[in-house]
């Protein structure tokens, strides 16, 4: 099963799409073959960003999905400020040559969307969590359980885009927000959850299992 109800290239990036194309075609006519060169190996840059591809959704309906394409930079227990409860923090850092489109990591109804401004700093370094703008969605699961997802701006991100709204039901692999430009999200997970990747593992939006959530009782 995919969930995909959007064009293969991020609607956030038509702009600067055809921004960048007017300029290499108006510099191949204009300036010649190196200033044309350039400008089309920046259209093809701002092409590979904004890609927004297709994917699988396991179906494990239990399993908590990755809500971006990057690398595991921290896999540990720590406080969700969000949701002030102990939890396990699995971090997803992109750099700019990942596709940027972030989906809900579970199937869930939203409760709170939280937006707080702050730093930039290298999105890799573990004080971008708590430093950095970032916008954090807490999301509870069909069985009850808690899933926050938090989109972190990094060194060169200066755009946040969240799409989901209080009340909002999300589904696994579901879009929800876009980040400009090099960032991480942060997902905190209930204790009893089992992780299923370490740091340094490569990861893909929706179709690589973070984790799997423990059969709630209540």
């Amino acid at each position: 099963m995919t969930n995909y109800p959007h064009p293969i290239i991020a609607r956030e990036g038509w702009p600067y799409l055809a921004i960048t194309v007017i300029a290499a075609i108006l510099a191949t006519i204009f300036l010649g073959m190196v200033f044309a060169t350039v400008t089309w190996i920046i259209a093809l840059f701002v092409l590979q960003f904004f890609r927004d591809p297709p994917r699988m959704i396991p179906q494990n309906v239990d399993a908590v999905l990755s809500p971006a394409d990057g690398r595991i930079v921290a896999v540990e227990r720590i406080q969700d400020p969000y949701v002030n409860r102990e939890a396990i923090k699995v971090s997803v850092f992109m750099n700019v040559f990942n596709a940027h489109s972030n989906r809900s990591p579970v199937d869930g109804k939203v409760q709170t969307v939280q937006y707080f401004p702050g730093k930039f700093v290298n999105a890799d370094l573990d004080k971008a969590s708590i430093e950095n703008e970032r916008n954090a969605l807490w999301i509870k699961t069909l069985d009850g359980q808690d899933v926050t997802s938090v989109q972190v701006a990094g060194l060169i991100a200066r755009r946040i885009l969240c799409y989901a709204q209080v009340g909002d039901v999300l589904t696994r692999g579901q879009r929800y927000g876009f980040i400009r430009f090099g960032s991480r999200v942060d997902v905190y997970l209930p204790l009893t959850a089992t992780v299923k990747v370490a740091i340094g593992d490569k990861v893909y939006a929706t179709s690589t299992i973070l984790a799997v959530l423990a059969k709630n009782s209540a």
